[in-house]
């Protein structure tokens, strides 16, 4: 990945407005741009666009919405705000946090109304860290439903996507200005493109071995569940360009990818009241901290193994699930009538699983905090016939990059803003903090999605003003 000075560099093509990546937060900046009048290019490495969104459960949290207020939900902006600030410690901007808090409701409302993406509100569960329901989805549940709506929606609105394009050098100016890209095809092929405003939505570094190391050294070993494509493309870009970057460290982890299977398990089968146990038997730490946190714990584990334990009743909590529903028909759900059963089913001590759910239904029963922290007060005693799934954890994609404002303009060390350069979703600094501790369900698609249409908006802006003639120019001819 490299930038090139534009010099007297021409174009043959040139676009207003250039997106790199057609995930869900490049497809969303694609379709605000084309709403405020200007053309629109998005170009995604694949052959199909999937990105980080397809192996999502698709959830975006928002608040104050009309499908909270249909089923009777109050939330407010500010009380999502403080919700995601007291997750991170409250590391984020705090001025990004409500920007995204403000506008990520109307975001949802307008890709419903614009576009017929039918959301709801999900109340089946609460998502860890947040203080009501307000996590959105679509009718699967499925990143892949998103995605596909999205590219529809694109489709319909004229937004030209080309697939088989892999950017891999931009030209600028000494201020940082982009004046194009270069792309590489397949059979090594080459295509350069100009652009008026240049929005950067290839996520972040999860694909990147060397960079996972250097920055989050507890997942070097862990699986990365993420897309392949996530190698820092817009990290290298940004820090080459003088831009400033931020919590590097920050990710999103995963407790519960079915494994060998690879399918991601829902987390409502914790905090439903399920349980995770280690290859000894025993549970290992408060796994209702959050699915992000979780993932390091379980690396820590031996064999980077445990074992997800819930009942029937949160099983159909789960079927609502997309994920689960493959989960169950790939065989990785286990059942057992008995704990003894369940114990030689998974393939631990019998003596350590019963005297470990016996623990965890004392806790239940007794509505108390246990010994890790966990407050066992929310959720039944779970019941026979039991249910399993051996789990790892994995590293699904990071929160740290590139440092934004509340326009999604790239800033410099300085403050100041690059002058034609936006960064939404993974490849810019989200908001989650420096820790995986730090990450709220559903952080990474509030960044794409807000952000997203926050860039568009912007860069149209930006470009069509640049049109406009000044002073004398006015009067010309």
């Amino acid at each position: 990945m490299t930038v090139v000075p534009a010099a007297d560099r021409r174009f043959e093509v040139s676009m207003p407005v250039v997106v790199i990546g057609a995930g869900a937060g490049g497809l969303v900046a694609a379709l605000a741009a084309r709403a405020a009048g200007v053309d629109v290019l998005v170009l995604e490495r694949d052959p199909v666009p999937r990105g980080s969104t397809a192996m999502s459960a698709g959830l975006i949290p928002a608040p104050a919405t009309r499908w909270q207020a249909k089923t009777g939900i109050v939330d407010t902006a500010e009380l999502f705000a403080a919700d995601i600030l007291a997750k991170a410690h409250r590391e984020p901007d705090a001025a990004v946090v409500m920007h995204l808090a403000e506008t990520i409701g109307p975001t949802l409302e307008w890709l419903a109304d614009a576009h017929g993406l039918p959301f709801d509100v999900i109340t089946e569960f609460l998502y860890p860290g947040h203080s009501t329901y307000r996590m959105h989805g679509l009718p699967t549940r499925s990143g892949v439903e998103l995605i596909e709506r999205l590219c529809a929606a694109a489709d319909a609105a004229g937004v030209m996507i080309m697939t088989d394009a892999r950017v891999d050098t931009l030209f600028a100016d000494p201020d940082g200005r982009v004046r194009g890209i270069g792309v590489v095809r397949p059979d090594d092929s080459r295509d350069e493109v100009g652009c008026g405003a240049l929005v950067l939505a290839c996520s972040g570094y999860g694909g990147n071995p060397a960079q996972v190391s250097r920055h989050i050294p507890a997942l070097a070993d862990a699986l990365f569940f993420g897309h392949i494509g996530n190698q820092g493309d817009a990290l290298v870009w940004g820090e080459a360009l003088g831009a400033a970057t931020r919590h590097l460290s920050g990710h999103q982890g995963h407790g519960a990818i079915a494994h060998p299977h690879g399918i991601q398990i829902t987390w409502a089968t914790i905090t439903q009241g399920g349980v995770q146990v280690n290859r000894d038997g025993r549970r290992f730490a408060d796994e209702t901290r959050g699915y992000s946190e979780q993932a390091a714990a379980i690396v820590a584990q031996p064999g980077g193994i445990a074992f997800t334990i819930f009942d029937e009743r949160i099983g159909a909590v789960a079927r609502g699930f997309e994920d689960f529903r493959q989960a169950e028909a790939a065989g990785a759900v286990l059942t057992a009538a008995t704990i003894p059963d369940l114990a030689e089913r998974i393939g631990v001590p019998v003596a350590n699983l019963t005297a470990t759910l016996c623990a965890a239904e004392a806790a239940q029963c007794a509505k108390a905090i246990d010994a890790f922290g966990r407050d066992f007060s929310r959720a039944p005693p779970l019941v026979p016939p039991y249910r399993a799934v051996r789990v790892t954890g994995a590293l699904l994609h990071t929160q740290g990059g590139l440092v934004v404002d509340t326009d999604a303009r790239v800033l410099r060390n300085d403050g100041t803003a690059l002058p034609n350069l936006f960064a939404v979703g993974g490849a810019a600094c989200g908001v989650s903090g420096s820790q995986a501790s730090g990450y709220l369900s559903g952080n990474g698609l509030l960044s794409a999605v807000g952000l997203g249409r926050t860039a568009g908006r912007v860069a149209a802006c930006a470009v069509k003003a640049e049109r406009v003639p000044h002073g004398d120019d006015a009067h010309a001819g």
